[in-house]
Formats: C-alpha cells, sequence, structure tokens
C-alpha cells in the first residue's frame, strides 16, 4: 500500500533530532513542487531546504546567450530556442538588445520552441533559410538534442549546444569544503536518463547521505525521510524514491546518444566559473551541425570575463545554495518577473522565480 504524504510527513515529525538539518534539492522541478506544496511551512522547524543548482536557464553562460542574441541580429537565419531561454538578461548598454526577446522585437526572426522535434519541423518547412537551434539545458533536456543529430537533421539545421551535467556542481561544493547541506536530494529526472549511480559519490566521497526523488510530494517527503533516518542512524547509503521511473543503469539508448554526438569539457557556468567535466560540446563528427563551426564569428571571449550577474544581482549565491532567494539584495524590488534582473527570475525552474509564484515575496 503506498505511503501518503501525511503519512510521511509523520515519519519525519517522529524521528529524533539534535539539530539543524540542511537537506540540498539539486532540482529546480524539486524546487518548485517543494514550494508550491508548502512543505517548508509544514515540515519540523529543524529541517531547512536549500535550492540548489538545477536551473539551467540560470546558469547558462552569457557569452553563450550574447553569442545567440548577436547571430540573430546579424545573419539571415531562423533561431530557435526553449522558451524561457528568450528572457535571459545579459550585461549590455541600455540601448542593446539585452535578451532574444529584445533582438526579436528589433526585427531577428526568433522562436519558442519546447522540443528538438519543433527545431527540425522549422527547418523542414523553411528549407531555403539556416535554421540554429540555440540548445540550452541540462542532461534531461541534452539526451533529446543527442537523439535528434544522431537520428540526423535536415541540412539547414544546426546546433549552438550550451549543454551542462548536473552532477560537476554538486561535487565541486563538496569539495569545496563548506557544502552548505547536510543530505542531498538527487534529481529524478536526470537520474532517469543517466541512472542513480551517478550520484554515488555523494556518500562514497563525501559521506553524506542522498535519495532519488520524483516530484509529487510523496516522493521527496521520503526522500527526506530517508535522508534524515540515515543521518539519525549514521548509516549512509544512496537511496531510490523515484523507483517507478529510476531504474539501476539509466537510459542506455539517450546515454549511447550523448556518447556519439558529445563529448564532456570544462565548461563556464555564468556566475560560478569554470566547472571540470560539467559541459557538453558537440563531437567534430558533427561540425556541419555546429553553429560555432558555421558562424564563428559571434563568440567572443571578452564575454567570459564580463559575464557575471548584473550589478546587485546575487543570482550565483542563489544556485549555489549560499543564501535563500530573498535573501538576495534585489529580490522584489528591482528584479521581479516582469522585470527580470538577474537570470533566477527568469525561469520557471529559477528559485527566486518559484519563490515569487509561490507567495514567497518578502525580502529578508
Amino acid at each position: 500500500m503506498a505511503v501518503s504524504a501525511e503519512q510521511w510527513l509523520e515519519r519525519i515529525r517522529a524521528l529524533p533530532h539534535t539539530g539543524k538539518v540542511k537537506i540540498m534539492n539539486v532540482c529546480g522541478g524539486h524546487e518548485r513542487s517543494i514550494t508550491m506544496a508548502g512543505l517548508r511551512k509544514v515540515l519540523p522547524d529543524y529541517i531547512e531546504l536549500v535550492p540548489g543548482p538545477g536551473c539551467p536557464v540560470c546558469i547558462c553562460p552569457e557569452e553563450d546567450v550574447f553569442e545567440a542574441i548577436q547571430l540573430a541580429l546579424n545573419e539571415d537565419i531562423i533561431l530557435v530556442a526553449f522558451g524561457d531561454m528568450l528572457r535571459v538578461p545579459v550585461n549590455v548598454k541600455k540601448t542593446q538588445a539585452r535578451t532574444l526577446e529584445q533582438a526579436k522585437a528589433q526585427g531577428a526572426d526568433i522562436r519558442p520552441i519546447a522540443s528538438p522535434t519543433e527545431a527540425v519541423s522549422i527547418a523542414r518547412a523553411n528549407a531555403d533559410k539556416a535554421v540554429v537551434f540555440f540548445a540550452a539545458g541540462f542532461e534531461t533536456t541534452t539526451a533529446p538534442v543527442a537523439a535528434m543529430l544522431v537520428e540526423g537533421v535536415p541540412d539547414n539545421l544546426s546546433v549552438l549546444l550550451s549543454g551542462r551535467l548536473t552532477w560537476p556542481a554538486v561535487a565541486m561544493l563538496l569539495e569545496s569544503g563548506t557544502p552548505g547541506f547536510d543530505a542531498l536530494i538527487a534529481p529524478g529526472h536526470v537520474s532517469t536518463i543517466m541512472g542513480p549511480e551517478e550520484w554515488e559519490f555523494v556518500v562514497e566521497e563525501h559521506n553524506i547521505p542522498a535519495a532519488v526523488a520524483g516530484f509529487k510530494p510523496e516522493s521527496l517527503l521520503a526522500a527526506m525521510y530517508s535522508t534524515l533516518r540515515q543521518l539519525h542512524e549514521g548509516r549512509y547509503f544512496l537511496d531510490n524514491c523515484y523507483s517507478e521511473l529510476v531504474h539501476p543503469g539509466g537510459n542506455k539508448s539517450a546515454q549511447a546518444h550523448l556518447k556519439k554526438a558529445m563529448n564532456v569539457y570544462h565548461a563556464n557556468w555564468r556566475g560560478v566559473g569554470v566547472i571540470p567535466d560539467s559541459g557538453y560540446q558537440l563531437d567534430k563528427a558533427y561540425n556541419a551541425q555546429d553553429a560555432r563551426k558555421l558562424f564563428p564569428d559571434y563568440a567572443d571571449d571578452a564575454r567570459k570575463r564580463a559575464g557575471k550577474m548584473p550589478p546587485g544581482c546575487d543570482c550565483a549565491q542563489v544556485v549555489l545554495g549560499k543564501i535563500y532567494p530573498n535573501q538576495c539584495r534585489l529580490f522584489g524590488k528591482a528584479c521581479v518577473p516582469r522585470n527580470p534582473i538577474g537570470p533566477c527570475m527568469v525561469s520557471d525552474e529559477g528559485a527566486c522565480r518559484i519563490w515569487w509564484a509561490g507567495g514567497m515575496r518578502e525580502s529578508a
């Protein structure tokens, strides 16, 4: 018989405790579920839930967004991108387009899409024009991009890739010596693709309990209970609380597509810096579909040095779980969803946007 959310809460409340426990949830989808379900309000006071680096829109490097904007404005192309990316701001003069949305208003042909199949459809419907797919995302969205390439794309379709892996950011936090959390809720969708084993390093190398969770309160509370019980008993392991979709080894077909179409490299994360082995780039076998090879004039290394968060914006600290969204200096003041200053207020997976949408609008 399935255990209800209320029953998991009762089990959590029955656990003994000796002090504050910080549990980091990596996934932006987890943060949205936690906030919208009001879990922070019903959990015991000693438990703190910390949003982590699970928003690909938030950490997409400024130089990649800038490159996409300039490419769309200066070339006779159609640029397509996942919808949230159209509103991510870059640091430029007020007279310049600071988002893809503003570039579209200036005449660039920019179209939001929800999946790689839409990019293929647009390319086929516009065979006489170059179509560039600005593909930003973590493993869950990057794997379908890899599958699209492996299966073959129209000759006029290329990819401007900004793919990232999730686990290296957590590894970086743990290796920093001040991770800021005592237990980890690992992302369910990423584990579905890559396998839960990808998160075993948290337990084996850093002696921190971890559990993979789905997106319903029942699964999230089960994962919280598991890690809290592990802490109480001093017996740490990686628990799978999303077994209906997460299986040992993950999705082998998706992994094969990623391995064939892409290579892993040391990648830049906006506001964070370069994280080893944290990014995907297209394999040289796909140079004909690599927008960076086809349009080399728009990459600007100087943007890497300029690519920090906007002045006063603390998105990087939010992404790393160092502060809560309402502790940002701009949260709810200059930075609101209708006028996002930082990327964490743009996406439905950004902690600042989630907190605002969930009614948590008071500055700390």
